[in-house]
């Protein structure tokens, strides 16, 4: 990608996270530029990464490739709007983090003839450690795919999607599942301090025991169930907790939850169509 220019629209949390993925893959920072409203969000941008911040969309989105969109889903219309002779001017490929916003809508603010695909990455990218489920309508090539997908890659893996509707379910998984992993982390600290640990104890061998799993997951060396199995021995202290689990129905309890947010994020996409 060092022979594009890429500019991201937002300077918050997920902008900076992919500025910094991409700056650290080898993307020379002149050939990025950053759209920020707030002038201390600019000046922190261009101290911390040495590009350029502008306050003016426009400029930020000029003679760009790749435009990421990594404003809240709120935001979007006002963003997009003022931009859209820019846009339809150079085509460059937008590809929009903002949850909820469908294609058909960015299409709307941005013009029919402007590429547009959405991504769904998720909080641990801020460590270079996330998770992005990736969507191209059918009409995308595979050059616009492949780009959307080596910008996402600079701060985890990413996941192709076959439809827009499987979103929902990556936003229910993968984008709000690292809150479910901490509550799990901090109800098993809470429980170590209950039975007499310290609290920083507790909440160190809880962390660490989350990272490790993950860690040891994330290799591929063995399914979640085998993995799972191997920590199980019969009648031990593993199978005697995973009983409780069991018995209060965890599976059932996970799943609707699960459900449960998928459902909210496909209410919550219907506010940002268009009027």
């Amino acid at each position: 990608m060092n022979h594009l220019d890429l500019a991201v629209l937002g300077g918050g949390n997920m902008g900076r996270a992919l500025i910094g993925g991409l700056l650290r893959q080898g993307m020379r920072p002149e050939r990025l530029t950053v759209g920020e409203r707030e002038p201390a969000a600019r000046e922190a941008l261009q101290r911390e990464f040495g590009l350029t911040a502008a306050a003016d969309n426009a400029a930020a989105v000029r003679g760009a490739s790749v435009v990421v969109l990594a404003v809240k889903p709120q935001n979007v219309a006002e963003v997009l709007g003022p931009l859209a002779g820019e846009l339809a001017h150079k085509r460059p490929l937008v590809l929009s983090v903002a949850a909820g916003v469908r294609v058909a809508a960015l299409r709307h603010w941005c013009g029919p003839q402007v590429p547009v695909m959405r991504a769904m990455p998720n909080r641990p990218a801020l460590v270079g450690a996330g998770v992005t489920g990736l969507y191209a309508p059918a009409d995308i090539g595979p050059a616009h795919v492949n780009l959307a997908e080596q910008v996402m890659r600079s701060v985890g893996e990413v996941v192709r999607l076959d439809s827009e509707e499987a979103l929902d379910v990556v936003t229910a998984l993968s984008g709000s599942g690292p809150a479910y992993f901490f509550l799990l982390a901090e109800l098993l600290a809470q429980a170590g301090t209950e039975l007499g640990l310290s609290a920083p104890a507790a909440r160190t061998l809880s962390v660490a025991t989350l990272h490790g799993a993950g860690v040891l997951a994330h290799s591929g060396i063995a399914e979640l169930a085998q993995l799972r199995a191997e920590v199980t021995s019969k009648g031990g202290t593993t199978e005697a907790a995973l009983s409780i689990f069991e018995a209060a129905g965890l599976g059932r309890i996970v799943a609707r939850a699960v459900q449960a947010a998928a459902a909210r994020s496909r209410e919550l996409a219907e506010q940002f169509h268009p009027a």
